[in-house]
């Protein structure tokens, strides 16, 4: 749907899909039901697509993209970004680290986001900018060589300036800093990005085709001022490609309640990084939240990655970090032509307690509704 010069939708990662047919149900049941409780009728409708690697190659096979192609216009719906950070499996199993894998120092993660470049090509609407999210590069732990990285995006950057002239839409990647990502902040991606341009040998081109997928969650992680953070993103020449609107859980780890209450918050499938941050402003990182709590080290605030619903606040002592999302919208107001492409990304229905589940098209039209208030 049309959010300003922009787009909005919700990314349909929230919905456990692996092969392109489940991916399609997925799509054409839930996806569909939202759109009709918070679009008019005759209003296109924008989906936030995620695809894994196997949805990706089987979309690809047969006439399955030209089939999907006529059901988008029939429905007068339209595909303009694809979420491209999970490579396989997302729900229902362990993921953690696994959603890192393969990362950009492999063939393989840069010809799973070739496809869904090809894809976007096939299927986007005359005029209409499409844009992919992936991982930043690597994470910490797994010591990627970043030349490599380097290669690969700039090989892809290349792609997608040839695939721009040839079909007249503007492409971009948004690379998705998240804690302990190969970068995570404003000042680790400002650096990575000057190291990039600096063995580029077009660091236009580089720029232009290769920006920033901004999540408000893992922003607020970092104890990172919204305005600021964007700010010296696009002064530096940093293109805003997306924006994740997406909360994290807050919370004062000196009340014992507090701990009881994020406790029930762990679970075996996601990472949910954990950022401490001293009564002197200094931050110390725990991988996950068991390692968190099993420290007891000192800290005056904590910052959970728990993507929780915009419009849901846990309950006291918990907190959220929607503020950082009203902050985002607040900064979109005064740079309407900054970024075109707008996500709402709660991907863990599946996993959050049973006091904050609902029915999941009745959150995400209350996610909707949210934005809409608060835009």
């Amino acid at each position: 749907m049309r959010f300003g010069h922009g787009h909005l939708a919700y990314c349909t990662n929230i919905h456990p899909a692996e092969s392109w047919d489940d991916t399609f149900l997925a799509i054409s049941t839930h996806a569909m039901a939202v759109r009709d409780q918070v679009v008019k009728p005759g209003e296109p409708y924008a989906i936030g697509l995620r695809l894994s690697a196997r949805a990706a190659r089987e979309l690809l096979e047969g006439d399955r993209l030209e089939h999907f192609k006529n059901w988008l216009l029939t429905e007068n719906t339209y595909v303009f970004t694809i979420n491209g950070f999970p490579y396989g499996d997302f729900h229902g199993t362990r993921v953690k680290e696994n959603v890192f894998k393969p990362d950009w120092t492999t063939a393989e993660r840069l010809d799973y986001t070739q496809q869904l470049f090809m894809i976007l090509a096939a299927i986007l609407p005359k005029g209409v900018e499409g844009s992919v999210s992936t991982l930043p590069g690597s994470h910490k732990t797994f010591g990627a060589d970043e030349p490599a990285i380097f290669s690969n995006l700039e090989t892809l950057a290349v792609f997608l300036d040839e695939l721009s002239f040839e079909t007249g839409h503007d492409f971009h990647l948004g690379l998705e800093p998240e804690p302990l990502g190969h970068f995570e902040n404003t000042a680790e991606t400002l650096a990575f990005f000057e190291r990039m341009k600096a063995v580029s040998p077009d660091p236009a081109r580089l720029l232009r085709r290769l920006g920033i997928n901004y999540d408000a969650c893992h922003f607020a992680l970092q104890y990172e001022d919204a305005r600021t953070s964007l700010g010296a993103l696009v002064e530096a020449g940093l293109r805003i490609s997306k924006i994740h609107l997406s909360s994290a859980i807050s919370l004062d780890p000196r009340e014992d309640e507090a701990l009881q209450a994020i406790s029930r918050f762990e679970e075996p499938v996601y990472f949910h990084q954990v950022i401490a941050r001293s009564a002197d402003g200094s931050l110390k990182r725990f991988i996950d939240l068991p390692d968190a709590l099993a420290a007891h080290e000192p800290a005056v605030e904590w910052r959970v990655h728990f993507h929780i619903p915009l419009d849901a606040e846990p309950v006291a002592p918990l907190h959220s970090t929607r503020q950082q999302v009203i902050d985002v919208l607040a900064w979109r107001r005064d740079h309407p032509e900054a970024c075109m492409h707008y996500e709402i990304e709660t991907y863990t229905w599946g996993v959050l307690p049973e006091t904050m589940q609902r029915p999941v098209v009745e959150q995400i039209a209350a996610e909707y509704r949210w934005v809409e208030d608060h835009a």
